[in-house]
């Protein structure tokens, strides 16, 4: 069964671990491309947009997909969404691996805000040092607050000028630790964190640290992304693969 995988996420990355070297798939795996240096994976990969609905559509039809699994991070609607248009229209099945969003805990101090841009507002006018973990794509929106000081942990170096005027750069890549989310937090006296609601183990340390801490968390709500036939994780993603979408081409 010929298969694409849209990746980028710990989920995609144990997906193809399961399914490389499977004779019944022959899969490829696909990266927006935002990371400069994407970890090595055991499947063919592509690397950049689809350009679009249509072109995906095509893309789908000249490969001969068979099946398509969506294992893309929770905030990544737009390819979601050209995911959902263009298997519809190529007659492709396609699973969305949707990982559980975190919850508030008891002793969490959480604001949760609708975006980036609603976060910005949400930090105040008194001057805060603020832990930004959102990525590095969206961190112009803070040139609106310039009044904070900034510290944006991203796995590369930010591609737009347009910053606020005092940011620091931590460059590290998940998984993380509590105790090494702790010392972070003290050792730069954060006074509240930004984060997505991403959801996973990864990153969930710093949730744990701020909550132990204290500490209040503006957390951008999830979009509303389109989805497939919803599986919980890769293991899912698997057992969807024999069960409905294999089966489904031999006509069981």
């Amino acid at each position: 069964m010929r298969i694409l995988i849209l990746g980028g996420t710990s989920e995609s990355s144990r997906l193809a671990r399961l399914i490389a070297g499977d004779r019944r798939f022959d899969a490829i795996l696909s990266l927006a491309g935002r990371t400069t240096a994407p970890r090595p994976q055991p499947l063919s990969m592509r690397v950049g947009g689809f350009g679009g609905t249509e072109a995906l559509a095509r893309w789908l039809a000249e490969q001969k997909i068979e099946a398509v699994i969506d294992a893309t991070h929770p905030y990544a609607g737009r390819i979601s969404a050209n995911a959902v248009a263009a298997c519809r229209q190529a007659c492709v099945p396609l699973a969305s691996i949707v990982r559980p969003a975190w919850r508030a805990q008891p002793g969490d101090r959480w604001q949760i805000v609708a975006s980036v841009e609603a976060a910005a507002l949400a930090l105040g006018q008194r001057p805060q040092r603020v832990f930004l973990s959102t990525g590095r794509l969206e961190l112009q929106c803070f040139v609106a607050a310039p009044q904070h000081h900034y510290l944006a942990r991203t796995i590369d170096p930010p591609q737009t000028t347009k910053l606020p005027p005092d940011i620091a750069f931590l460059q590290a890549r998940g998984p993380f630790d509590h105790a090494a989310e702790m010392t972070l937090l003290t050792s730069e006296k954060i006074d509240v964190i930004v984060s997505k609601n991403s959801g996973g183990d990864a990153t969930y340390p710093k949730i744990e640290a701020a909550r132990t801490l204290g500490l209040p968390v503006v957390m951008i709500a999830r979009p509303d992304k389109p989805t497939g036939q919803v599986v919980a994780g890769a293991e899912r993603a698997v057992a969807w693969l024999v069960q409905d979408a294999l089966h489904s081409l031999r006509g069981v």
